[in-house]
């Protein structure tokens, strides 16, 4: 169980149900000025959209562990911690088996979540949601399995764009809403903007062992200066996004209190301009992770207007 567990990475977690909470807060904020809540929310449907997204990331990392470490790519030459595969602590036919049932599980809870969302009442957008689900543990598999695994084409920075902040965010926010709303475009695509910042810099600490064992990503391809540019405008070009999305929306000054999470992303592009030894980029992967974990937190805190009024209560007295 230890073994599978660290395989599991609990570390990429929080990452991974950024845009969920996000997109879920949203239907959960006032409206139109009115201090009261839409009525679309379910704390049922959060539950398992968290639930889903968990399984897909979970199932994402066995896969990772199984396609990198049957191909080699996870050898000495790695930076980051063992893997499962590489250590011996699992065997590529046991993870294997763990990926079919972590599919089949992921599975069973993106059915239960569309039921729980449409029912029978809007059987096109249970279809639709249905073959978005399984594509999305299909992509999960496929970004290191198989022959053409297009996590070694350079392919993976879109998968996690797409899926970790559009597909995220503004899909779960469909399932409560079953409309979309195009300002929710701005914090959704920040989020995957920032979930391939992570991957990028997960691709910068492995560029050597990577091109040893021909994964083309996209570090690889355009180096790693060109690669420090890149991460850079990822980041950068998420944070604008959210305070655009801020001012559209006509948020109230306590509610910008989102930018607090902005200290440590700073902190992180100021270590990545500095740095010198791309094996040194290791602990910055958890940093930058969890700062786009708790900017998701606090902005979606500021949507419901949870944080305005605890400050309000704070140094107001509630006036």
């Amino acid at each position: 169980m230890k073994h599978w567990i660290e395989a599991a990475r609990l570390r990429t977690l929080p990452l991974s149900v950024s845009g969920i909470i996000v997109g879920s807060m949203y239907a959960l904020r006032p409206t139109d000025n009115i201090e009261t809540p839409t009525d679309v929310f379910s704390w049922t449907i959060f539950g398992l959209a968290i639930l889903t997204t968990l399984g897909l990331q979970v199932l994402s990392n066995f896969a990772n562990d199984y396609g990198d470490g049957i191909k080699g790519t996870d050898n000495a030459d790695r930076v980051g911690p063992l893997r499962a595969i590489q250590s011996g602590a699992i065997s590529p036919q046991a993870m294997k088996k763990g990926i079919i049932v972590t599919s089949f599980l992921t599975l069973v809870s993106a059915i239960t979540l569309i039921y729980f969302a449409f029912s029978d009442t809007n059987i096109w957008y249970s279809l639709f949601f249905l073959v978005l689900g399984i594509a999305a543990i299909a992509s999960a598999i496929r970004y290191t399995v198989g022959n053409r695994a297009y996590g070694y084409r350079g392919f993976g920075d879109i998968f996690v764009f797409v899926f970790f902040g559009l597909v995220s965010t503004i899909g779960v926010n469909f399932l409560y809403s079953e409309q979309l709303d195009f300002d929710l475009f701005l914090p959704a695509a920040a989020i995957g903007l920032l979930s391939t910042g992570v991957l990028n810099l997960n691709n910068m600490r492995d560029e050597a062992s990577d091109r040893k064992s021909n994964k083309n990503t996209i570090v690889v391809q355009i180096g790693g200066e060109k690669a420090k540019k890149y991460h850079f405008f990822l980041i950068i070009t998420a944070m604008i996004l959210v305070v655009l999305f801020a001012i559209l929306s006509d948020y109230r000054w306590d509610q910008y209190l989102f930018l607090l999470a902005y200290i440590p992303l700073v902190k992180h592009l100021n270590t990545v301009y500095k740095n010198k030894d791309a094996r040194a980029l290791d602990p910055e992967l958890k940093k930058l992770a969890l700062s786009t974990f708790v900017l998701s937190i606090l902005l979606a805190l500021c949507m419901v207007s949870l944080i305005p009024d605890l400050v309000v209560n704070l140094f107001l007295g509630g006036r």
